[in-house]
C-alpha cells in the first residue's frame, strides 16, 4: 500500500503530458533534455519528481509559461480538467498573450501580398502596360 507522500509526486515528463503541455511523453522528454523545461529554476531530468508547490518554466514554440503545480494527476484528461493541475503566473500569461497578439497581427499583414495575380489582375496589367492591344 502506498503512503500519501508517494501519491503526491509524479515524474516531470508524465506531469507535463497530463497537464497537456505536450501531446506525448516523448515530446515532453525531448523538451526537458533540450533545456526547455526548468523545475524551480534548475535544469532537470525527465525522471525528476514534481510535487504541488513546485514552479515549472516551459519554453515551447517561442512561447513560455511559468506555472505553479497545484495538483498531480497520473492520467491525461480533458483540457478543462488539466488546467486545474496548475496556475499560471500573471506576468507570464500577459507576456505570452501579447506575443500571440503580435504574431497574429504580423500574419495578417503578410496575407495581403496575395501571390500570383488573378486573371482579372493580369488583364488590367496588360491594359496598363499597353501589351496585348495589337490584336484589335
Amino acid at each position: 500500500m502506498k503512503d500519501a507522500t508517494s501519491t503526491q509526486e509524479l515524474r516531470l515528463d508524465k506531469w507535463l503530458w497530463a497537464a497537456r503541455f505536450f501531446k506525448t511523453r516523448q515530446l515532453a522528454i525531448e523538451a526537458i533534455n533540450g533545456g526547455k523545461v526548468h523545475l524551480d529554476g534548475q535544469r532537470v531530468k525527465p525522471s525528476r519528481s514534481v510535487r504541488p508547490g513546485n514552479q515549472v518554466e516551459i519554453h515551447k514554440g517561442g512561447l513560455s509559461w511559468t506555472v505553479e503545480v497545484l495538483a498531480i494527476d497520473k492520467q491525461r484528461r480533458s483540457a478543462s480538467e488539466a488546467s486545474k493541475l496548475y496556475v499560471e503566473d500573471e506576468k507570464s500569461r500577459v507576456k505570452r498573450e501579447e506575443l500571440i497578439r503580435e504574431r497574429r497581427d504580423l500574419a495578417l499583414g503578410q496575407q495581403d501580398s496575395g501571390g500570383r495575380p488573378s486573371k482579372r489582375d493580369r488583364r488590367m496589367i496588360q491594359r496598363f502596360t499597353g501589351r496585348g492591344e495589337s490584336d484589335a
